[in-house]
């Protein structure tokens, strides 16, 4: 059975070609548009890791990330930012907040794929990646 990622990101055009990706890559990928709608998806599709946009309109990435860490079924899940905030402010918030890794767009995929696959791998989920 292949890993589940969960991709919670408002630009669906960057949704669906991470889900293209990240199926191509082996994994089982599910998008949602937008932060409470991948609260609730993460519930029902049970993901391995969850690639995490911080900028959207109904709640941000830290506020998604932070509901994710308040719930009990969700908070051992691994958390990846990928933003296209590029402060070294947003990095250290994101890290600092648990999320286990950190990447500006334009991502560099094969150290997203390794980085996920090291989130996966990571039986404590804490391990953190940036590049």
């Amino acid at each position: 059975m292949p890993h589940r990622i969960q991709i919670i990101d408002d630009e669906w055009a960057v949704a669906l070609a991470l889900v293209a990706r990240m199926n191509a890559c082996g994994f089982e990928a599910h998008a949602s548009p937008d932060g409470a709608t991948g609260i609730e998806d993460a519930r029902t599709f049970g993901p391995d890791v969850i690639l995490l946009d911080l900028r959207m309109p109904d709640i941000d990435g830290f506020e998604v990330l932070r509901r994710l860490q308040c719930d009990v079924k969700l908070s051992g899940i691994p958390v990846i930012v990928l933003s296209a905030n590029v402060q070294d402010s947003a990095r250290q918030r994101a890290l600092a907040s648990g999320a286990a890794g950190f990447f500006s767009k334009p991502y560099q995929a094969a150290e997203l794929v390794d980085a996920i696959r090291r989130a996966i791998e990571s039986s404590s989920g804490t391990e953190r990646v940036a590049a």
